[in-house]
């Protein structure tokens, strides 16, 4: 809390979207701020998180602006989109509240260009924690899922130390781990880790289906299912992601495709010595980095 009084335990949160992302953020938020109130377009997943208690109540998008700290948990383009919205108010911009705004996308650098134009009692910063799981929806939604996981933010020149110091106060309560990035910093990074796996996964999986064997899905084992898990990630957020950091992931798709082509060519040569010296390196900093 600051010396004028304002911190988390004094805000009213409004999460827009209560899938995973959010529904989780609501429920580690939960006894940490004033209240929280959940918008969705989806009226079972209203119905659901007032019976269990996620959100204290639940609000459309125009009423939910009201508040300290807004919450944008939606897929990308959606992002965008209620960003867009939020200008074209007239609510949003006769309302004097200062409200900080924060989004849970995982590309940046259009959610930031498109916080730009907010009305000027809007306080941005953008977000991106890197967490979640290959289901989606409020029913996979669990307290702890930000626990220890990197929290991006990425700061706009309008951005106030007021807004960056509630952000990381809302991470500090969610066990969170902020790193501040530029936004294309941000979205460089993540197309290496986080988006190139996801396409990896998929092509191993358009490849066992080339195959147009059902004894294949028999034969597959641990390997398989690990190395394709995140094929079953969500399409709507997935697609978002690959279109928004399109430049990005074909940089990624570019350096992946030269490995490939290097990692074929060593089996080609049928060398031992060859092989081991290209695929230590990597074998040793897997086992340093996830033990």
């Amino acid at each position: 809390m600051d010396e004028d009084g304002f911190g988390l335990s004094t805000a009213q949160v409004a999460i827009v979207g209560l899938g995973l992302m959010g529904a989780s953020l609501a429920m580690d938020l939960r006894g940490h701020c004033a209240g929280i109130v959940g918008v969705s377009r989806s009226p079972e997943t209203l119905d659901y998180a007032i019976e269990h208690r996620i959100v204290d109540r639940i609000t459309d998008f125009d009423s939910a602006l009201d508040c300290d700290l807004l919450v944008l948990a939606a897929p990308v383009r959606t992002i965008i989109k209620q960003l867009q919205k939020i200008c074209d108010l007239p609510s949003a911009i006769r309302s004097k509240r200062p409200t900080v705004v924060v989004d849970l996308g995982s590309t940046k650098t259009k959610i930031v260009h498109a916080m730009q134009a907010l009305p000027s009692r809007f306080d941005p910063i953008g977000g991106h924690p890197m967490c979640g799981k290959e289901i989606a929806g409020i029913r996979y939604a669990e307290p702890g899922l930000y626990r220890d996981k990197t929290f991006v933010l990425t700061l706009l020149e309008r951005t106030s130390p007021r807004a960056l110091a509630l952000v990381r106060e809302m991470i500090g309560v969610i066990g969170g781990v902020p790193l501040v990035l530029s936004p294309e910093r941000q979205d460089a990074l993540v197309a290496t880790t986080s988006h190139l796996p996801y396409v990896i996964a998929s092509a191993l999986m358009r490849t066992a289906l080339s195959k147009g064997d059902d004894q294949l899905w028999t034969a597959a084992a641990s390997g398989f299912r690990d190395t394709s898990r995140l094929a079953a990630s969500d399409l709507t957020i997935m697609i978002d992601i690959l279109l928004t950091n399109r430049e990005a992931i074909l940089d990624a798709l570019k350096d992946y495709r030269a490995e490939l082509d290097a990692l074929t060519t060593l089996v080609e040569s049928g060398g031992e010595e060859a092989l081991r010296a290209a695929l230590s390196p990597a074998q040793q900093q897997r086992a340093r980095l996830f033990k």
